[in-house]
């Protein structure tokens, strides 16, 4: 008996097992009097015998939604059908106005009712491919609308059914979020552009299944060996790159196009008379073998996992690991001291114990480290479980690159609640940064895994973090050894959200508490603020920026690029800022101010800025609950809004906690960045000779090592900047450095080094703001007023001085000689 599949994750499960899509279009074909196209049923019997012999399990019918017979017969052989809506063949109606929306969502209702709730039904595909000068024509938005609506209507009819849309490489842009799955048709013919493009795709859908819903090879010009040979390739790839499954093209070669049979080309697995093609058995035995074929070289893996008091969630995790679907691996579980019933559940599985007292969480991963016999040494929390297919992911990443880590996705698992669901659209989550759509800067500790060689060569991890930080510093520490860190998006596991309000706030504020210790340990990764400055974008739910604004689509000319993509840049201006823990410091000072205005009136001009500053954190909170997607969405109106508002609020809770955490262990604004000097901070400019020739990089490589050996926090030059160190001193002052080598034959070089000292224009704005304040304080005799702010003023300039001087001054001293002053 089929049972309906049901999106968990990156994937399609049928009951409790993964429900991997191999299948193959199948039409369209000639139709009879009656307009019908599906209306030899012994033909289709026939069709789908020999599929399900070949090892299919699904059809996709792309463009005529099928007869309840067509269904029935898919049920007969075990295949389940992707039903077709042919929203494409509605969308001029939009342009010329014959129909409204109302008349379209009618069509399509009746559709549904035609095949929902059918056991052989996959899902439905509202459409195929609208042309992207379509698209152009109506603009992204309303073509978004208009697949939004239908789609509300086949949910209408089908509240159960799986619904997606058939996207392709042009119309990339499209944002659909409403949809349960994401399919693309590509064709490729090279497999390094096939993977780089699936792992672009695996990006975009985020946390929801992809599938290839077309691809394959015309037989007809490149003959019937090379379209086997490609397509082999091409699912391998698929399943490679973590797709929840693929569609061939086509079934068969008898094809029925614009009132026609084409008969120019002969993608399909079978011939007219449906006589086999090799293709057909280079598909059969690429898909027996998904997700990964079992005779590589599969390493041995082992699984770490860290708990210390996790009675509550650890069963999950240990009957997840007992799941997993791997050759070779074990597990060890450290247990860091705990006090409840955490020893007792892990005995009951049998794994290896390690126990030890409370040391930190740092520390317990060492731990697993000098125990570990496997070459990939993987680590999951104690509050998460694995896909069944985790280290398979993991490991086949691991078989084809360099990278001395890779991680995955982790997941909210469904179930946990509603306040749990909340948490998981709010902003603090652990997220994955990534360099590109396959290299990371970042992995999260939670789904984690490294080549243990590259691991135990850096010392693993450091005991200071004993609760948070520690995957950070990790993958910083790997990758200034010149190792890389890759990402795959189908090694999935699902990570418990806290599921009350007063966990994810201290965890928000220990979160904020580890951000203190890595800006100690890398002062040049934290900008004078002290907030991490990501070279790569971060990827996951609840990051606290309103979408849409500065994106723009490229279309290419006259909308010609066969690739065009929607470009977001990256946050910035009071986006970026109201997430930031310290708005709440601008929101208080700006109270002050306003309060202060009953001492002397004009600065109740502060008012509006303080609306201001108020609103914007209020307005990302908003547009955060609005995104947010919930696994089970409450029928009642009033639930809906209750979530959305505790979604909200959460966003607007969690800076504040993380600048509590941050203030607590020192990550303030005002804290210096090297010891106070007395000296003054003037310009400086040394030069030596040197009879040694080195490149100037590296040379450069060696001075920012001289500074950061004399407590120096330093900042690279940029790809725009005429300067090659900033030296931090604190948020108001800096000092730059810029060298110049000639070079002068025999290998003899002069190297020259200037340094100026650099005040922020934020500080001096501000500064200046106060002092203006102050003067016209004094001027309207405001005596208490004006000696307030001239006080600050004063602080706020002195503050500026110093920390000049405090960078200038590392800089001789770096060198080892005081340097020449002046110019």
């Amino acid at each position: 008996m089929l049972v309906r599949p049901r999106v968990r994750g990156k994937f399609l499960f049928a009951g409790d097992e993964k429900f991997y899509v191999r299948g193959v279009t199948y039409g369209a074909f000639r139709p009879d009097a009656d307009g019908r196209e599906y209306h030899d049923a012994d033909v289709i019997e026939r069709d789908f015998a020999q599929m399900a012999a070949s090892g299919l399990n699904a059809v996709r019918i792309p463009h005529t939604t099928p007869p309840r017979s067509l269904l029935d017969a898919a049920r007969r052989h075990g295949l389940r059908v992707m039903v077709g809506l042919s929203a494409e063949q509605y969308v001029g109606f939009l342009i010329d106005r014959k129909k409204d929306l109302s008349d379209i969502e009618t069509l399509v209702r009746a559709k549904v009712r035609e095949c929902a709730a059918h056991p052989a039904l996959l899902g439905y595909a509202l459409g195929n491919e609208i042309p992207a000068s379509v698209v152009r024509w109506l603009g992204r938005r309303r073509v978004e609308r208009y697949l939004e609506r239908v789609c509300q209507a086949v949910k209408a009819e089908d509240p159960d059914g799986l619904v997606t849309y058939v996207n392709y490489p042009t119309t990339e842009y499209l944002q659909l979020p409403f949809l349960d799955l994401l399919c693309f048709n590509v064709y490729l013919e090279r497999q390094d552009t096939l993977e780089a493009y699936l792992a672009r795709l695996q990006n975009l859908a985020g946390d929801r299944p992809l599938i290839m819903s077309e691809m394959g090879l015309d037989g007809l010009r490149h003959g019937e060996d090379v379209q086997a040979c490609v397509l082999d390739w091409q699912i391998g790839t698929t399943f490679a790159a973590g797709c929840a499954g693929a569609f061939v093209f086509a079934w068969t070669d008898e094809w029925f196009r614009a009132g026609a049979d084409v008969d120019d080309w002969a993608f399909g697995l079978t011939r007219r008379d449906r006589s086999p093609k090799p293709a057909l058995a280079a598909v059969s035995k690429a898909f027996s073998q998904a997700p990964a074929p079992p005779d590589l070289p599969w390493p041995r893996i082992t699984v770490v996992v860290c708990t210390h008091n996790g009675a509550r969630t650890i069963r999950d995790c240990l009957e997840g690991l007992r799941k997993l679907d791997y050759p070779d691996f074990e597990v060890i579980v450290v247990d860091d001291g705990s006090a409840d019933a955490t020893p007792a559940i892990v005995r009951e599985f049998g794994c290896r114990v390690i126990r030890t007292d409370h040391r930190g969480l740092a520390a317990a991963r060492n731990t697993g480290l000098d125990a570990a016999t496997g070459e990939i040494v993987a680590y999951i929390d104690d509050d998460a479980y694995p896909d069944p297919h985790w280290l398979t992911y993991l490991a086949a990443t691991f078989l084809t690159t360099t990278h001395a880590g890779v991680g995955g996705p982790n997941l909210p698992p469904p179930g946990d609640g509603p306040i749990a669901d909340c948490v998981a659209n709010a902003p603090g989550g652990p997220l994955h940064v990534l360099l590109s759509d396959r290299e990371a800067e970042h992995i999260p500790g939670c789904n984690m895994a490294f080549r243990a060689a590259c691991l135990r060569a850096i010392g693993g991890f450091d005991p200071q973090f004993r609760a948070a930080g520690d995957d950070v510093d990790v993958c910083w520490r790997l990758r200034a050894n010149g190792w890389n860190l890759g990402f795959s998006a189908a090694a999935v596991v699902w990570h418990h959200r806290r599921n009350s309000i007063r966990a994810y706030w201290r965890q928000q504020r220990g979160y904020g508490r580890a951000e203190a210790l890595l800006a100690r340990k890398w002062p040049e990764k934290y900008n004078g603020t002290g907030h991490v400055t990501w070279a790569g974008r971060l990827y996951g739910k609840g990051l606290a920026q309103i979408a849409g604004w500065g994106s723009r689509v490229y279309h290419g000319v006259w909308g010609s690029a066969p690739y065009q993509f929607l470009y977001q840049p990256a946050p910035g201006g009071l986006r970026s800022l109201a997430a930031m823990p310290e708005w709440y410091l601008v929101i208080l000072a700006l109270g002050v101010l306003s309060a202060a205005g009953a001492l002397w009136r004009p600065l109740l001009f502060t008012l509006p800025p303080l609306s201001l500053a108020v609103l914007v954190p209020v307005m990302s909170a908003g547009v955060g609950a609005a995104r947010a997607t919930f696994p089970i969405a409450p029928r009642r109106p009033a639930a809906r809004l209750a979530l959305r508002l505790l979604t909200a609020g959460l966003h607007v809770i969690q800076p504040l906690a993380r600048l509590c955490g941050r203030l607590q262990y020192g990550l303030t604004p005002w804290r210096w960045h090297g010891a106070p000097a007395v000296s003054l901070p003037r310009p400086g400019r040394c030069a030596f000779w040197t009879e040694r020739w080195q490149d100037p990089d590296h040379r450069l490589q060696g001075l920012e090592a001289s500074l950061k050996a004399a407590g120096a926090a330093v900042r690279r030059g940029g790809d725009y900047d005429r300067w090659d160190f900033e030296v931090c001193g604190g948020l108001l002052g800096a000092a730059r450095v810029l060298m110049a080598v000639e070079d002068h034959g025999a290998g003899a070089q002069l190297v020259r080094l200037r340094w100026w000292p650099r005040c922020s224009h934020g500080g001096l704005s501000v500064t200046s703001l106060f002092g203006a304040l102050s003067t016209g304080a004094g001027v309207a005799e405001a005596w208490a007023a004006g000696a307030v702010l001239g006080a600050v003023t004063l602080l706020l300039a002195l503050r500026t001085f110093l920390e000049c001087a405090s960078a200038s001054a590392v800089i001789p001293r770096a060198l080892g000689q005081p340097g020449t002053h002046g110019g």
